[in-house]
């Protein structure tokens, strides 16, 4: 508490009237990435106490909807859920609310509770964040947008490309009202991705024609890639290497006999 009342961003929440200082983490991650925008609908996890939740309403003015185990003191224009956001159940009341199209963005600043053993708290934030984007894959529209907070350690990257293989756009960002002293960082995803494909996947294919770039053009699974350096008639093994919201590329990593 005394290291807060020293805080310049503690005592501008109290100040403007923000319930935490991590209201300003919010609006500078969205300052930077543009992740809420006017009208959208907002889904918080983990949202206790609010601070985000203040946030959120401020910057959308459309549905604001905070979830979190422990109950939430009433915000205005702000709805909340008690529960668990591994739960289906959970999820069933976060669709009834913001309708069955899903939300346009889920945020998270959720942590986990502290042991003081780095190694244990860097698995737990990770196991939690997991959840959340597991939660996020159930409830964002196609090409929603996703916020979420992690500890770092070695298990970041291996989050952070599961991230990236649900968004068109990931970024890691540490927002200046973060301590200097803590080791959080944001991962922000952009334009959730509905594709069957992921990157890594790989396929036997027959290249059977061009698009108008050269490229070979084939269905997976009913969607577009583009592979290039191939011509018609050829068999090829390919690996997808990125994925958009209505296409995908591929490279050729074997050749194969007709």
């Amino acid at each position: 508490m005394a290291r807060d009342r020293r805080d310049n961003y503690y005592w501008r929440a109290k100040d403007e009237g923000f319930r935490s200082r991590a209201s300003y983490k919010l609006l500078q991650i969205n300052e930077k990435h543009g992740v809420i925008k006017q009208g959208d609908t907002v889904v918080d996890l983990g949202a206790a106490p609010g601070g985000w939740l203040e946030v959120a309403k401020k910057l959308s003015e459309g549905r604001v909807v905070g979830v979190d185990l422990k109950k939430i003191s009433p915000i205005e224009g702000v709805e909340t859920i008690r529960g668990d956001i591994t739960s289906d159940r959970t999820v069933e009341k976060i669709l009834d609310m913001v309708g069955k199209a899903g939300a346009d963005v889920v945020i998270c600043d959720a942590a986990p509770n502290l042991s003081g053993n780095w190694s244990l708290d860097h698995a737990r934030s990770i196991d939690l964040t997991t959840s959340a984007l597991e939660c996020a894959r159930k409830i964002l529209k196609p090409g929603g947008n996703f916020v979420v907070k992690v500890f770092q350690g070695d298990m970041f990257k291996g989050f952070l490309d599961e991230v990236r293989n649900n968004f068109t756009f990931t970024r890691s960002y540490s927002p200046h009202a973060s301590r200097s002293q803590s080791a959080e960082i944001y991962v922000v995803g952009k334009k959730f991705l509905t594709a069957p494909l992921r990157r890594g996947d790989e396929f036997d294919i027959e290249i059977k024609e061009l698009g108008s770039s050269g490229d070979g053009a084939v269905l997976v699974e009913g969607f577009v890639v583009f592979v290039k350096n191939v011509q018609v008639g050829d068999y090829v093994k390919i690996k997808i290497k990125d994925v958009k919201p209505n296409f995908a590329f591929a490279d050729v990593i074997k050749v194969m006999e007709p």
